[in-house]
């Protein structure tokens, strides 16, 4: 039996960044990442009382999620597509 997977909605300037990034990952990481970010940016938004995904949730879950050995390629990444990380990171 698999989890629920949350329903809720994201911010369309959020996912269009989002989905950038997904884009610029190495092919051989990108579906694992998506589908852990897919799975925790919601928790992360229902969890703050949002009605949907904003920046933060995404940035949150990639700093949650994401194994240290790929920290500085994601730093560079959220660069890139314009997520303003700073305030978020560890």
């Amino acid at each position: 039996m698999s989890e629920t997977q949350i329903m809720i909605g994201w911010q369309a300037d959020a996912r269009q960044k989002y989905e950038t990034m997904i884009a610029k990952i190495p092919i051989f990481h990108r579906a694992i990442a998506k589908q852990i970010v897919d799975k925790k940016a919601p928790m992360l938004a229902q969890g703050r009382g949002a009605s949907m995904v904003e920046e933060q949730d995404i940035i949150r879950a990639f700093f949650s999620e994401v194994p240290m050995a790929f920290y500085s390629l994601m730093i560079r990444l959220l660069d890139e597509v314009g997520f303003n990380y700073q305030k978020y990171e560890k």
